[in-house]
């Protein structure tokens, strides 16, 4: 059973996208779809810098569409699909749900939206390494941070003010290593709150279809049964925490082989790798990774 993932935001680095330029037709496809999501993909994955692309109003675009467009590259049929964070819109599209030009429009308004939103206070996102899951977040709630991402493998993401993560930096918990994020903003927490209902009046002019594949949600985990409930978690998820690691006890559950992750990939294999044991995965940075992701096809 072969599962589709597409990695969040802070997976871009400077000029991944250009060996994938030499593939037929793929450049006219960002080409097109830069259109939709109001910035120039090409430029982006391929000669912009790691401050431009660190924007969150191109990051996202750029992560949506470049899933997408690996994910056309493979051609695979998943039995599952799933995406971090931003993510998730490439997985709606690659489920059926929105298709890739209303995924990329909502996307560009969120993106919008997000930082905006991270422009009116300064906060960042932490990552903690480690630790006993229960310290770590008595830790982040101490500080008055937000846990926004729990992915599972031992990996939590705090979200916050700089003051408090500069605080929280100083008293870490116990046996934990902590890794500042580069990222443009405290997401998925209350610092996101003024964006969630911009995001849901742009999603107001979506006509969701149902997922054809197993769809599943940041938000428990679980798969979600109809394309309106997974918008309606999108907008949500905006200011809410990422609950990666339960999306991989689904994947366990429902009896995942193969691990796929899109463009530009690694992050979420390498949780796959020490939270699901035994599962095959392939993370495609270079079309020389094709060949090795098509043999997990069944």
């Amino acid at each position: 059973m072969l599962v589709l993932v597409a990695p969040g935001q802070g997976a871009q680095t400077p000029g991944f996208l250009t060996p994938w330029l030499e593939l037929p037709g793929l450049a006219d496809r960002l080409g097109s779809w830069s259109e939709v999501a109001g910035v120039d993909l090409i430029a982006q994955g391929t000669t912009a810098g790691a401050d431009e692309i660190r924007d969150t109003a191109v990051a996202q675009p750029l992560l949506v569409a470049a899933a997408l467009a690996s994910a056309e590259a493979l051609g695979a049929a998943p039995d599952v699909v799933a995406g971090h964070s931003v993510g998730e819109f490439a997985a709606a599209a690659l489920a059926g749900v929105l298709s890739p030009e209303q995924a990329l429009a909502l996307i560009r308004d969120r993106a919008q939206a997000m930082a905006k939103a991270a422009s009116i206070t300064e906060t960042g996102m932490t990552a903690v390494l480690g630790g006993v899951e229960e310290e770590v977040l008595a830790t982040i709630e101490r500080h008055g941070l937000t846990a926004a991402n729990i992915n599972g493998a031992g990996q939590i993401v705090a979200g916050g003010t700089i003051e408090q993560l500069a605080a929280f930096k100083a008293d870490p918990p116990a046996r934990a290593r902590l890794i500042s994020l580069s990222v443009a903003g405290a997401f998925h927490t209350s610092h996101m709150a003024t964006a969630v209902e911009s995001l849901r009046e742009a999603a107001r002019n979506v006509t969701p279809a149902d997922p054809g594949v197993t769809l599943l949600s940041n938000f428990d985990g679980r798969p979600v049964a109809t394309g309106a409930e997974f918008v309606e978690r999108l907008v949500q998820q905006v200011s809410s925490p990422v609950r990666w690691g339960a999306c991989m006890e689904t994947m366990a559950g429902l009896g995942i082989t193969g691990m796929i992750e899109l463009l530009p990939g690694g992050t979420l294999t390498g949780l796959a790798k020490r939270a699901l044991r035994g599962v095959r995965t392939v993370a495609l940075k270079t079309p020389d990774d094709l060949d090795a992701a098509r043999e997990l096809i069944p």
